[in-house]
């Protein structure tokens, strides 16, 4: 594959760079701490400094990176100054031409309150978080470059997820814990991105696993599986935004797209395959 470029090496990000790494790409990473990306600095990769939340920060750093780079913005809502704000046109505007194919990792938190959802469905946003979700995509859309948005749901593995907020004491359900979340594990994310990298397709598609379930579901799972207590319950103003969505979230037509056969279908393989991995 042609060199690429990835905005946010984060949980999902640095899966994806240690994939391309392994697989002989060349590599360009930014982030606002080099020394939390030493690992793929290692392997490979060219990690360059970029905080998003400087309002001037040098940007000369482009430079260096080959033209015609394919470009993954792994990106989330940022805070700065206690506010909301989303930092992809700020990079559409770095990138330039500079840029052959974006890939961009959106949510399906797009949907906004839609409980069912698959590649026809529309974004629906209703938050201000969701808002600047949609309009980063479009910022993505508008460039010259062509795009496609990958909207993954809950994504979790080895470290994340409701059993490591489980095992932590952190995890609670809202209300009776009635409402249904789709997951996809990161390596299975990781791989929609390297394929939608290489393809040419274009357009929004929402991203998850096989096997969406309620809340209370997988919450019983994860403590058959640790010997743990169920979790409390709690009203939903007690939890973050994401963690009140009910919705159900059908990814098969992207996975037909791009020739993908999940490593994680359901959380009941995903989950145990996390916990071993942590192990």
């Amino acid at each position: 594959m042609k060199p690429v470029l990835i905005f946010g090496c984060g949980y999902t990000g640095s899966e994806v760079a240690r994939r391309l790494l392994k697989e002989g790409t060349k590599v360009y990473a930014t982030t606002r701490n080099p020394a939390g990306l030493r690992e793929i600095e290692t392997l490979g990769a060219t990690v360059l400094r970029l905080d998003l939340t400087e309002t001037h920060a040098d940007n000369k750093w482009i430079k260096l990176v080959p033209p015609k780079v394919r470009v993954l913005l792994s990106v989330p809502t940022l805070k700065a100054d206690g506010n909301l704000f989303d930092p992809t046109p700020r990079i559409v505007e770095i990138l330039g031409d500079v840029s052959s194919r974006v890939v961009y990792l959106s949510t399906t938190g797009v949907y906004g309150s839609t409980r069912e959802v698959d590649e026809q469905t529309p974004a629906a946003p209703e938050t201000r978080r969701q808002h600047l979700r949609v309009e980063a995509e479009e910022a993505v859309a508008q460039g010259p470059w062509p795009s496609l948005m990958l909207r993954p749901a809950a994504i979790y593995g080895p470290g994340r997820g409701v059993h490591r907020a489980l095992s932590e004491g952190r995890y609670k359900l809202v209300g009776r814990g009635d409402n249904f979340v789709s997951r996809i594990h990161r390596d299975d994310v990781a791989r929609h991105a390297i394929e939608a990298l290489s393809s040419n397709i274009t357009g929004a598609y929402p991203v998850a696993d096989e096997e969406p379930c309620t809340s209370r579901v997988i919450a019983a799972f994860c403590a058959r599986h640790m010997n743990l207590p169920m979790p409390k319950s709690v009203t939903s103003d007690e939890v973050d935004e994401p963690r009140r969505a009910d919705r159900r979230v059908d990814g098969s037509a992207i996975r037909e797209k791009l020739g993908i056969e999940l490593y994680y279908p359901s959380y009941q393989v995903g989950i145990p395959a996390s916990i071993a991995a942590e192990r």
